[in-house]
């Protein structure tokens, strides 16, 4: 099983994105469990978790969640802007996959 956290402001714009995310394995076949959080909340969340992904409206705190991620073992990364506008869950997810063959 796949685990993703994504932050963003309030956890709350990440939602719909998430519902793709999870529409998008369904269709591969693929067990994931994804979830949305603030971002001010990151610290009590990675743990599990495979791969932390960033909102673009969060990206200031990229250096805070890599400090937080690295010690246990998490891929960061920031959704990149057109991909989160779109709210591709079908790329998001491959992104996370990716993020997730290389740790």
């Amino acid at each position: 099983m796949l685990t993703i956290r994504l932050f963003c402001m309030a956890g709350m714009s990440t939602s719909l994105l998430v519902t793709r995310m999870k529409e998008a394995a369904a269709k591969k076949g693929i067990e994931v469990d994804i979830a949305a959080h603030s971002e001010a909340d990151m610290e009590k969340c990675l743990d599990g978790v495979d791969v932390a992904l960033l909102g673009p409206q969060a990206r200031y705190a990229l250096n805070r969640a890599k400090a937080l991620c690295e010690p246990k073992h998490v891929a960061i990364g920031v959704i990149p802007p057109v991909m989160y506008g779109r709210m591709d869950g079908e790329e998001a997810l491959k992104l996370a996959e990716d993020m997730a063959a290389q740790k």
